[in-house]
């Protein structure tokens, strides 16, 4: 559907391991109109593409990604950890949502700086833990934020004013239409995370969200083009 922005989580996790650059270009060859990945710090302060904070589940190594040098994350995982420079050059094609797991301003500024440096904050929007888009908004004036959402309540108005979002970014089973057009009203637009089954990817789309968060880019861009017709 015209408008609606298809957002590839982590890559295209289900054909390639997620968060590596394998999994980003796969993920915008199966039609992606972005990539969104996560940002974690090394003990040596470089912004690295990793959701959890160890190196278990996906790496086989249980030791914590904030104890290893960036050197040491590429030595141990065979340099599938990428750094955000890396990612970031990579998925240039479409836009990137960054998501910061980690509570705290530390990776926030670090991911800051290097999207600056990358020259890509015209294509970054950023997402993840209240605190660190707290540091995001008060590094820069301009950033464009999606505040995760994952209650029933609606945000407080004082997180509202403080943050200053484009975007509401709520787990998709808590999206009502009440929740599209009140948001649409005040001058929100509204995302859903992290929706897999086509099913529920035409119910959001009959709510009138603006951007779907899925494992499964390729199904949602088909349902994507089946609702065009």
């Amino acid at each position: 559907m015209a408008g609606v922005i298809a957002v590839a989580h982590r890559g295209d996790p289900y054909e390639i391991r997620e968060n590596t650059l394998a999994s980003f270009r796969s993920a915008i060859a199966a039609g992606a109109d972005a990539v969104e990945l996560d940002v974690r710090l090394s003990s040596d302060g470089v912004p690295v593409v990793v959701h959890d904070a160890t190196l278990k589940r996906l790496w086989g190594h249980d030791l914590p990604v904030a104890r290893l040098t960036a050197e040491r994350i590429a030595e141990l995982t065979g340099g599938g950890v990428p750094t955000l420079a890396e990612a970031l050059a990579v998925t240039a094609p479409v836009r990137t949502l960054i998501d910061l797991p980690e509570r705290g301003p530390a990776a926030a500024l670090a991911a800051l700086a290097a999207v600056r440096d990358c020259g890509a904050g015209a294509r970054v929007w950023y997402c993840g833990d209240t605190a660190a888009l707290r540091a995001v908004r008060a590094a820069d004036a301009e950033a464009e934020i999606a505040l995760t959402w994952k209650r029933t309540a609606r945000p407080r108005d004082a997180l509202l004013e403080e943050l200053r979002p484009r975007w509401l970014n709520y787990r998709f089973g808590l999206i009502t239409r009440d929740t599209v057009e009140r948001a649409t009203a005040e001058g929100y637009r509204v995302a859903a995370w992290t929706a897999d089954s086509r099913r529920t990817m035409r119910r959001l789309l009959a709510l009138g969200v603006t951007a779907i968060t899925t494992n499964r880019v390729a199904a949602l861009r088909a349902v994507l083009t089946a609702a065009e017709r």
